[in-house]
């Protein structure tokens, strides 16, 4: 009942905010949600990390600018075997921007991303099996289960965006808490992730986890069609189960370098050392991350195109194994209202990361799989709002060691709601 209602209030605000008057309309263009670079117009550069076109100083042209952006999933979860849970989530996120140009060369911005999943999903997370990382407010660790992201601050980051020339650009900022520079683009950011209300379970080898971290401090150089970013921070995950925002000593680094071949083809790479980054389990001192991504858009005619990103992420002692590979292929067959997509994810896990018994190394890899198939329709656009309607179906696949826990190769399934919008204000 908390969820169902926390739910609806989350629904009801973000719609509220999404709706503008018609004067509003006319002055403030809605932009496409989600974006591509071909989006972004002659006052705008595009942002590979938040996957999204952000305002670029242009001289002679000062700017003030709001955007607000969200998506809100709302559901029921079924799952089979003896691990399995039924219950009804959201998932969800706000975040809203707001900027000005100093002078003809630098944007400053303030970008704020807010969640309330604390609140709405279950005190045991969001059931999705072979999923694991951080502890709840029992300092029990999640199983089979994504944790909620920091509520409701999942990030808050401080910019200033510099003009080189006609579209190179030097970026510096700083996050109490935010994104680093390492991993893809985040799963709630990329085309063929925001579709999809499950988080990738390779989330935290080697993928997601970066996204959201302490004390961020960071810079990217774009020259032409190449990036390269760096960043510092507090190595130490944050507890998804508290309302803080604590400051940490940067300990860490982390480097990503981003190649554009057109607006419709492009690769990432990274690398990360993190310090520390279990406060719960002091033995573990350090942890190396490694990513590498690729992401395509093929228009397939006037009204279908298939977006595709493939992922690999690794991590080196991480709860005490070390080394853990994790692959993740997804696509997504969009028109204007039918959307077919799905993931297929190939990772390892170990069985004590599960709290499998087994007779072998329990903190050595184990490979597993899962398929999921979804599709969603949306049922109405409304004033930068698009409501959709979406199923999905996911089949895990996994060794005999953890098959006899699980009753076989389960197989789970969900039904959403599925609301998302973006805004823009020039102020």
């Amino acid at each position: 009942m908390r969820c169902t209602k926390t739910y609806l209030f989350v629904l009801l605000v973000t719609t509220s905010l999404l709706k503008a008057t018609p004067d509003e309309m006319a002055m403030n263009p809605t932009p496409s949600y989600p974006q591509s670079p071909t989006d972004c117009s002659f006052m705008q550069i595009w942002d590979v990390g938040m996957n999204m076109c952000m305002p670029y100083p242009r001289e002679g042209m000062p700017m003030k600018m709001a955007m607000l952006s969200g998506s809100v999933y709302g559901g029921y979860i079924a799952q089979e075997g003896p691990r399995g849970h039924d219950a009804w989530v959201s998932t969800n996120m706000i975040m809203a921007d707001i900027g000005m140009s100093l002078s003809d060369r630098h944007y400053l911005n303030v970008d704020l991303m807010m969640t309330a999943e604390k609140w709405t999903l279950p005190n045991s997370g969001y059931p999705l099996f072979l999923q694991i990382g951080e502890e709840n407010a029992q300092a029990m660790p999640f199983i089979d289960a994504q944790h909620p992201h920091s509520s409701p601050l999942m990030g808050l980051t401080l910019s200033d965006t510099i003009r080189l020339g006609t579209d190179d650009a030097l970026k510096f900022f700083f996050a109490p808490r935010g994104e680093t520079t390492d991993g893809p683009i985040a799963f709630m950011h990329r085309v063929t992730g925001m579709i999809n209300p499950d988080a990738p379970l390779g989330h935290h080898i080697g993928q997601d986890v970066g996204h959201v971290t302490s004390t961020v401090i960071g810079g990217s150089l774009k020259w032409g069609s190449t990036r390269i970013e760096a960043s510092t921070f507090h190595g130490g995950e944050p507890s998804p189960t508290r309302v803080d925002l604590p400051l940490g000593t940067p300990d860490s680094i982390a480097i990503r370098l981003i190649q554009e071949f057109t607006s419709d083809h492009r690769v990432m790479a990274s690398g990360a050392y993190i310090n520390q980054p279990e406060p719960s389990a002091p033995d573990i001192t350090n942890e190396w991350r490694y990513s590498a991504s690729t992401y395509d858009r093929f228009r397939l005619s006037e009204t279908w195109t298939l977006h595709h990103t493939l992922i690999y992420g690794a991590v080196t002692h991480y709860d005490r194994a070390t080394w853990l590979n994790s692959l993740s292929e997804e696509f997504l067959f969009s028109a204007s209202r039918s959307n077919l997509w799905g993931r297929l994810e190939v990772l390892q896990r170990t069985p004590e990361e599960l709290e499998i018994p087994v007779a072998g190394d329990a903190n050595s890899g184990r490979w597993v799989a899962a398929f999921t198939l979804g599709y969603t329709y949306y049922l109405a656009k409304l004033d930068g709002a698009t409501l959709g309607l979406g199923a999905s179906i996911t089949k895990d696949f996994l060794p005999d060691e953890f098959a006899s826990s699980y009753g076989g190769n389960p197989w789970s399934g969900k039904l959403f709601l599925h609301l998302k919008g973006m805004r823009m204000w020039d102020l």
